[in-house]
């Protein structure tokens, strides 16, 4: 991985950390009207500096209906991480639900790998799998009984599953079908607010995205600008880096969530939350070696 490609990741991995932040903020928000709003506003907010773009320097491989397809799945599967990861910042804390849903994504892959390709990981890529299981322990501690843990766990889990789905099916998609990443990203946004408009436009959702936009707007506008710029970033990455390196790298956030979640919301357990996040990190960083 070069120098400029790393700055690319690390920089996303800030860039993602804090819009976590922002919409952890916005916990009591109705989700799906939260969410919905943040993605009408990327929508908004980026269309103009993509047809600026295209206008200055347009496509050089015109998208193909396969393309398109990629971008309606891709909005698909962002519509269910969207919606998983706000309803997890609901019921459980930053530092938990955060470092889970980054972890689990490679610890899920690895395990289907074993189970329905006859996969069998070496040394490094088992001690990878047992320190991101070991820190998932570490950062939920003791307190495994307790519902908030269950459930921060339980969404955690889901949303890391969202998360290999979208960088397997992405990876594809700005490599293999050579998209622009910055057209693939805003068209999904538009396709995916296209997409959660009937569960929003009708019935009492309808009447949530009011109080939603005058009590969060700095919240959403947030949400709305950092979550595509981060993720932009790391499809420019993948265009010239391999998944297996651009993946692990930018999950250097789990640490930064980790610890934005236990200081800025007190939610307690500060130094072993970081110290699972740390041991997270460091499996996903032995399965990309494996």
């Amino acid at each position: 991985m070069t120098p400029a490609v790393l700055a690319l990741v690390l920089t996303a991995a800030v860039l993602h950390a804090t819009w976590n932040l922002l919409a952890k903020r916005a916990q009591a928000a109705d989700t799906v009207a939260f969410v919905w709003l943040t993605t009408a506003l990327s929508a908004a907010v980026y269309v103009p500096v993509v047809a600026l773009w295209l206008f200055v320097a347009p496509l050089q491989h015109p998208i193909t209906a396969v393309g398109f397809a990629f971008i309606a799945g891709t909005a698909v599967i962002h519509s269910a991480y969207f919606v998983l990861l706000q309803r997890g910042y609901r019921v459980g804390d930053l530092s938990l639900v955060y470092p889970l849903a980054r972890g689990t994504g490679p610890l899920l892959a690895s395990i289907a790998a074993v189970l329905f390709l006859g996969e069998r990981p070496g040394l490094v890529g088992s001690l990878g799998i047992a320190a991101i299981v070991g820190g998932i322990f570490v950062a939920a501690g003791a307190r495994l009984n307790a519902r908030r843990a269950r459930a921060s766990i339980g969404y955690g889990l889901a949303t890391g599953a969202t998360i290999a789905a979208y960088t397997l099916w992405d990876k594809h998609a700005v490599s293999a079908l050579v998209i622009m990443p910055v057209v693939y990203e805003i068209g999904h946004f538009c396709v995916q607010t296209l997409l959660m408009a009937p569960l929003v436009l009708r019935g009492t959702r309808r009447a949530a995205l009011a109080p939603t936009w005058r009590a969060y707007r700095t919240e959403l506008l947030g949400v709305a600008v950092l979550s595509p710029l981060g993720y932009i970033l790391v499809l420019f990455a993948l265009v010239v880096a391999p998944v297996s390196l651009v993946a692990p790298a930018r999950e250097v956030s789990i640490v930064f969530g980790a610890l934005l979640g236990a200081r800025l919301f007190a939610e307690g357990d500060a130094r072993r939350r970081v110290a699972g996040s740390f041991l997270i990190l460091a499996g996903i960083v032995a399965l990309a070696r494996a």
